[in-house]
């Protein structure tokens, strides 16, 4: 059982606080956990479950954004982590996104949704099409009524039918002209290149999202063509488990809309489309740097939105750099941002420059790392594919859509 729910910006600062019990939980939780957030930096935010002397702390750290929990009761600890994440996601999804200016400005909405998600310290309705139907999402013409009426809850006054629906997921009596439904692979690349240019860790992290628009209550089933690769997976509720653990068929009644069926991860993939090359010399107060970008393995997709960044060292004092294609800027922080868009098929884009070390420093000790971004369309580079999508239980006809995208998540090269 949850007993208080935190909100802290990234300064530390206690946005929000919701107690979810009879007993009070004080908020010098907070200055305990940032105190060791600080002495920590790095570690602490890694660890989702922290002992403090008083209580059992449970984190998620979403978009600069700390949600915490706590409690002094033994509990599974996974409950309480999916119950935060589905509180960021949900409001995630009302506010339109999540950072601490739009946290402030939609307190009420914030605090009737978390009525609404937990009763009593125990996770209640977490499905945003149910929370919809209760509490209707800020919106231009609810704040003008707000103001002209005086009545600041958006909290309806019917319960919503899925309440007591044996799937609560999907709303009821839904009607469309069109039935259509689309799913996308998105995937996400994780990288180590070590400073040889050896690829030490390559893997993906994907989802399967899913937008349905389906009248009535429509029970699909999707299979893919080599799901032996796939490791890690997670459903949404409405997958039934026992397709999947036969068969590797996902059989599931969806939620109307937009929603993520289900995630994965394909380990120890061989290699990365692109390459980067960086070199670093330095003598004589000054360091000479080249990096090279180019394509590694051609997915057959064009490759767009490349960018390479890298945190300058503490003792360079200047830097002078450019590239023979797209834009390089050295921002206030000392981060330096090469921005170089789609590869072209005819050069290798590089990037070349002086850095001028502070006096004292001959040579340079500390070497950057670079973070690469790049976005495919039309391919999941883990190999994973769809095989087919029926629809059972519906008599009429349907439109079904298949997408993909890759792009890099946690991509580093090491110099």
């Amino acid at each position: 059982m949850l007993q208080c729910i935190f909100l802290l910006s990234d300064s530390g600062e206690v946005m929000l606080e919701k107690q979810l019990s009879g007993h009070r939980v004080d908020r010098s939780i907070c200055a305990w956990f940032w105190d060791q957030a600080i002495s920590q930096p790095d570690s602490f935010k890694q660890q989702p479950v922290i002992a403090s002397p008083t209580h059992y702390l449970f984190q998620v750290f979403r978009e600069g954004i700390t949600f915490l929990a706590c409690t002094q009761v033994e509990m599974p600890p996974l409950m309480a982590i999916e119950f935060l994440c589905r509180v960021a996601d949900v409001l995630n999804e009302y506010l339109g996104g999540l950072n601490e200016d739009l946290i402030k400005d939609n307190f009420i909405i914030v605090y009737e949704l978390l009525d609404e998600m937990i009763d009593n310290g125990f996770p209640l309705t977490t499905e945003p099409n149910i929370l919809q139907e209760m509490i209707a999402p800020p919106n231009l013409v609810s704040k003008v009524l707000s103001v002209v009426t005086g009545s600041s809850s958006n909290v309806s006054d019917t319960l919503p039918g899925a309440t007591a629906s044996l799937i609560p997921w999907r709303t009821a009596d839904t009607k469309y002209a069109n039935n259509e439904i689309y799913v996308d692979l998105v995937e996400e690349m994780d990288a180590i290149i070590n400073r040889d240019g050896v690829l030490v860790k390559c893997e993906i992290n994907g989802e399967v999202q899913v937008n349905s628009h389906i009248t009535g209550l429509p029970d699909l089933t999707l299979s893919f063509a080599n799901p032996s690769i796939l490791d890690d997976v997670r459903f949404h509720p409405c997958v039934r488990y026992r397709p999947w653990e036969s068969h590797q068929i996902l059989s599931f009644v969806p939620p109307d809309g937009q929603f993520k069926l289900m995630s994965y991860r394909v380990r120890k993939l061989k290699n990365t489309p692109i390459y980067v090359k960086p070199q670093l010399t330095s003598d004589g107060g000054t360091c000479r740097l080249s990096v090279l970008v180019g394509i590694r393995n051609d997915p057959g997709k064009t490759i767009d939105s490349v960018t390479v960044q890298f945190q300058l060292p503490s003792c360079i004092l200047s830097a002078d750099l450019t590239s023979n294609h797209g834009i390089v800027n050295i921002l206030s922080d000392k981060v330096c941002s090469w921005s170089i868009g789609r590869i072209p098929k005819d050069k290798a884009p590089s990037m070349s420059g002086t850095l001028v070390l502070e006096t004292g420093w001959e040579r340079l000790h500390v070497f950057p790392t670079f973070q690469v971004g790049f976005r495919i369309m039309g391919v999941a580079l883990s190999g994973l594919q769809i095989d087919k999508l029926d629809l059972k239980t519906v008599p009429y006809r349907f439109y079904k859509g298949f997408r993909a995208l890759t792009r890099a998540g946690e991509f580093d090269v090491r110099s």
